[in-house]
């Protein structure tokens, strides 16, 4: 059988490897697994949430409100923005590919990070789009700018706390880089991390309200999966002018939430006290990985998210390292795949992070 040859050039995209594939792998029992591959939130999610979804299972053989207002009133008293500058995707994923979909084709360029979401360059490539890298593992907004007057992309992204290297950009100098960008290019700020950013530096802050109001041709998308831990529920948005939102709608296919997903995503979002939380335990959790790499000499990047990216020596392999840490019932994120020899590790519960320096610890 002959499939479209666009596919041909596509890798399958390597989610962090689930436990159970683990317990029967490595007949490891599932309590003596951790996983920290993921960037999931080791909180788990609000207990609000987990009330309000039980109370609607029984609504289950009725479609989901495929208007969403309950969701998109939330985020737009939390955003000061109207329902309008908003669409619902099935994770903030699905809503990059409605952008590449609504704005790219064969003929176009997509400019990207050299390092960066994977995603990104998996749905350029279903439309046959070219992609264009910066050098830099971190984002360069000179060099950026220098390889849009250079190459004239149809799509530039912006992760920014950046995955999978935790790094971030001043909003200063990301505002500074869009006045310069012409009306047609659209530009995707991808700020999935943006509520630990926010926490820890508000010169890292990008608000959509900004977006919206200044720029009729970027959208910023969020997501419920990481701060919120709403993982497993697959909700993410996009805020942006409301002439691109419109576009992006003709690609939406209905009901592509489900009703759980919808309340789930709504109660989250007003339980802030869960997630300040969460989010003030993972820089607290963090403070301990910076002390360790410290003591065993190796080097870490500057994180801004819920996970941080450890450069390992030039005698460790992280390909080898992971691999180790797999067996003893440990997921992490090997970056080789990246042209990194790094591994990406979620800032979990003091217990799993304790584990994860013993194991590691041993293997060095």
């Amino acid at each position: 059988m002959n499939f479209n040859k666009k596919l041909e050039s596509i890798k399958t995209y390597e989610a962090g490897k689930p436990i159970e594939l683990v317990v029967r792998e490595f007949g490891i029992e599932p309590k003596d697994i951790v996983k920290l591959a993921s960037n999931e939130n080791p909180n788990g999610c609000s207990s609000k949430v987990q009330e309000a979804v039980k109370d609607i299972v029984s609504n289950m053989a009725l479609y989901p409100d495929d208007s969403m207002t309950k969701l998109k009133d939330g985020l737009s008293n939390r955003f000061d923005v109207s329902d309008e500058n908003i669409i619902i995707g099935s994770g903030s994923d699905q809503v990059i590919e409605f952008l590449m979909h609504a704005k790219a084709d064969s003929n176009s360029k997509i400019l990207i990070n050299s390092v960066t979401f994977a995603m990104y360059e998996i749905y350029a490539k279903h439309v046959g789009a070219q992609i264009i890298r910066t050098a830099s593992q971190h984002h360069d907004l000179e060099e950026f700018y220098a390889l849009y007057k250079e190459q004239n992309p149809d799509i530039i992204f912006l992760c920014t706390p950046n995955n999978p290297t935790g790094d971030a950009i001043d909003s200063k100098d990301m505002f500074e880089f869009l006045d310069k960008i012409d009306k047609d290019t659209l530009v995707v700020v991808d700020g999935a991390y943006m509520e630990y950013a926010k926490a820890k530096d508000e010169s890292k802050t990008v608000e959509p309200k900004t977006i919206v109001e200044k720029y009729e041709n970027v959208i910023y998308l969020g997501t419920f999966s990481k701060a919120y831990g709403l993982g497993g529920m697959r909700v993410g948005y996009g805020v942006a002018n409301s002439k691109i939102i419109k576009e992006l709608y003709k690609l939406r296919p209905p009901f592509n939430i489900t009703t759980l997903s919808l309340e789930a995503a709504s109660v989250a979002l007003d339980d802030e006290e869960f997630v300040n939380k969460s989010i003030a335990m993972n820089f607290q959790e963090m403070k301990r990985y910076e002390e360790f790499v410290k003591e065993k000499k190796i080097d870490i990047i500057s994180s801004y998210t819920n996970f941080v990216t450890l450069c390992l020596n030039k005698n460790q392999n992280s390909s080898d390292i992971s691999s180790k840490l797999l067996q003893k019932g440990m997921i992490v994120r090997d970056l080789s795949g990246y042209g990194m020899n790094a591994i990406r590790v979620t800032v979990g519960t003091s217990e799993q992070n304790s584990r994860f320096f013993e194991l590691f610890s041993e293997l060095i």
